[in-house]
């Protein structure tokens, strides 16, 4: 048997360690651990409340959008004013993310996981042998499947990519003030009204990424997936759980809900729960405790009714088609019936870069409905007073999948606040029972060549982690 430590997992966001146990060409066993304590749960504690939304857009630079929407769902609930924000300010907080969504989708597939997949030497700047090594470590010509054409088509979008990144920053920064950490989603609604010039500018570079998408970003991944057709079988799960996303219509755009056991259920906050056996933390699940013995990761375990789920887009996927999700479905429908691909093959490398792709361009043409709603003269949001007492739950999805903040109110200061990130579902250690996290599932079984390199990464990069979220 080898033992494999690849330490750390490179172009993701945080960081990452993977341990493997590797015998005859077959991980065995896998372990995520994760990194850098920082602690911010605990800095919450004795601040007045609305600092909670500007706080937790700091656990990260990439997903701020995320936490600053789940913060202020989170203060809604809290000072009793969800049913209060207007039409107006919900579209723009869905417009503001939804931004966000494009940027993320489009980063992970071109600058974070293409990298493993076309020739590193056609890569701009890559005629610096060290770039070359940072892109690939130990891959090069291993399983380079595009030709010299396709290579270099591959390329020329990953560099249009950057370009496209830049304009979903700049809509954020247009309708949320700045990019990243908004200054525009807070408790109650958006803190902006946008003018007719603003609603133009916004969509005029949303049209811009949305030819991207369609012209680009999609026929890339269908590209890449007539090239890499077995990959639809690797890193497989088979839990799912979904928080939605992007309220509309008394529902949200993309629904909530868990698949589990091959039936949609509802998913109750309730019913969510964290484990610390494997984790650096005290029973308490705040206090740090980088001694304890069984501990191996930073991350925590979330769980929902005792399950490790995966969240993200394939599972945005899976409970959308189960659930019949006028939209969404149709979008999904359409693009898995253009690449092959059956709905239970989504749980898997090729399935989360498929499901990326199509849920950007549902994403896209969400906003550009919303977009057409907007009343420039209509109110924005509402206000509130804070209680002495309260407490609250905001639930979203990010684009790396489900996301959820707790706040406990006492004496008008913020008593307790738990984060559970998208990553600190997928990057779970083991919980109580044994039970590996879904990331650690997915690697386990799997047919490796040589160490395995190869295959670990572009597994563990399928999820898209972000550990700067995991590790709060």
């Amino acid at each position: 048997m080898t033992k494999l430590s690849i330490d750390p997992i490179t172009r993701i966001e945080g960081h990452l360690k993977v341990e493997l146990e590797v015998e005859d060409g077959i991980i065995l066993s896998a372990r995520s651990s994760g990194a850098l304590y920082r602690g911010l749960e605990r800095i919450l504690v004795g601040r007045y409340p609305l600092d909670a939304q500007k706080i937790t857009q700091r656990i990260c630079g990439v997903c701020p959008l995320a936490h600053s929407t789940a913060a202020s769902l989170c203060l809604d609930d809290a000072l009793g004013i969800s049913e209060e924000v207007p039409r107006n300010g919900l579209l723009l907080r869905n417009l503001i993310f939804g931004a966000n969504f494009l940027h993320n989708h489009i980063l992970h597939f071109y600058h974070l996981s293409l990298a493993d997949y076309v020739d590193p030497e056609a890569l701009p700047g890559a005629g610096t042998a060290p770039l070359v090594q940072l892109l690939s470590p130990g891959t090069a010509a291993e399983d380079r499947r595009f030709s010299e054409q396709e290579n270099q088509r591959l390329v020329e979008n990953y560099v249009l990519a950057l370009t496209m990144r830049r304009k979903a920053q700049e809509l954020v920064a247009l309708f949320g003030g700045k990019m990243p950490h908004d200054m525009a989603i807070v408790p109650g609604g958006v803190t902006y009204s946008p003018d007719l010039g603003d609603i133009q500018a916004f969509r005029f570079r949303l049209q811009e990424i949305a030819r991207f998408l369609e012209e680009r970003y999609i026929p890339d991944v269908f590209l890449w997936l007539e090239r890499y057709r077995d990959h639809l079988e690797l890193g497989r799960t088979a839990v799912f759980a979904s928080f939605g996303v992007f309220p509309e219509d008394g529902g949200r755009a993309i629904p909530a809900g868990a698949l589990l056991g091959g039936e949609v259920v509802e998913v109750r906050a309730d019913d969510v729960s964290e484990s610390v056996d494997s984790s650096w933390y005290e029973a308490d699940s705040v206090s740090p405790a980088p001694g304890k013995a069984q501990g191996y990761s930073w991350v925590k375990a979330p769980r929902l009714g005792g399950r490790a789920c995966e969240v993200g887009p394939a599972a945005r996927a899976r409970v959308a088609l189960r659930l019949n999700q006028n939209g969404l479905r149709d979008v999904l429908q359409a693009g898995l019936g253009g690449a092959d691909v059956a709905a239970e093959q989504l749980g898997s490398v090729g399935g989360r870069h498929l499901c990326r792709a199509l849920e950007a361009r549902f994403v896209a043409q969400a906003m550009e409905g919303w977009l057409s709603e907007l009343d420039p003269d209509a109110p924005v949001a509402c206000g509130h007073e804070i209680p002495a007492q309260g407490s609250g739950k905001g639930l979203t999805d990010a684009p790396r999948g489900a996301l959820g903040h707790w706040i406990e109110i006492e004496a008008g200061r913020i008593a307790a606040y738990q984060v559970i990130s998208p990553t600190t579902w997928n990057a779970s250690p083991r919980d109580a029972g044994g039970t590996p996290g879904p990331l650690e599932e997915a690697l386990a079984g799997t047919r490796v060549r040589g160490a395995g390199h190869t295959e670990a990464g572009r597994i563990v990069r399928s999820f898209d982690p972000c550990l700067a979220c995991a590790v709060q």
